[in-house]
């Protein structure tokens, strides 16, 4: 089973503002679809309720602290350790976590992939994506887009692998 994180983060590694995503990049969306489509999805309560609704074609799994917390489609769990068994249990080869900043700081020891949309701006923001170390990542994949008529930023997708521990 690969535990991904899938991002989107400035270079100053701002994730969010106010809840929501301090840019438009519908390249980026697309991507994320593409790429997440028929796999658990694990998350934070703010980040899935910033999203309008329950991604279609994943699995949900939220997790908060709110004990009477619930909506339709999803599975709710207390702690990142139960959304990963949650999505553990699913059909699936590859669970992506998706969010929030908190979220993240707590995955990064479990996962093995990072799926980083790199922007190519330094904004503000509330919310940020961990620094990770060169060391213990490598980066597979890079393929970059310009700003246009649709994406106000130019971004890179890029695909780091954690480096396999030598004996």
């Amino acid at each position: 089973m690969i535990i991904s994180i899938i991002v989107a983060a400035s270079e100053n590694n701002v994730i969010g503002i106010d809840n929501q995503l301090p840019w438009k990049l519908p390249g980026d969306m697309q991507f994320f679809k593409n790429t997440t489509w028929g796999h658990p999805m694990v998350m934070g309560r703010k980040t899935f309720e910033s999203l309008d609704g329950s991604l279609k074609g994943r699995q949900n799994i939220v997790i908060t602290r709110q004990q009477d917390y619930s909506y339709p489609g999803t599975i709710i769990v207390p702690s990142l350790e139960e959304g990963v068994r949650a999505a553990e249990a699913q059909d699936t080869h590859e669970i992506f976590i998706a969010g929030g900043g908190e979220i993240f700081k707590q995955a990064m020891p479990i996962v093995d992939r990072i799926y980083l949309t790199r922007v190519h701006t330094t904004l503000q923001g509330d919310a940020y994506f961990p620094e990770f170390s060169r060391e213990e990542w490598e980066l597979k994949d890079s393929e970059s887009h310009p700003a246009d008529e649709k994406n106000n930023y130019a971004y890179t997708f890029e695909r780091w692998e954690r480096k396999k521990a030598t004996t």
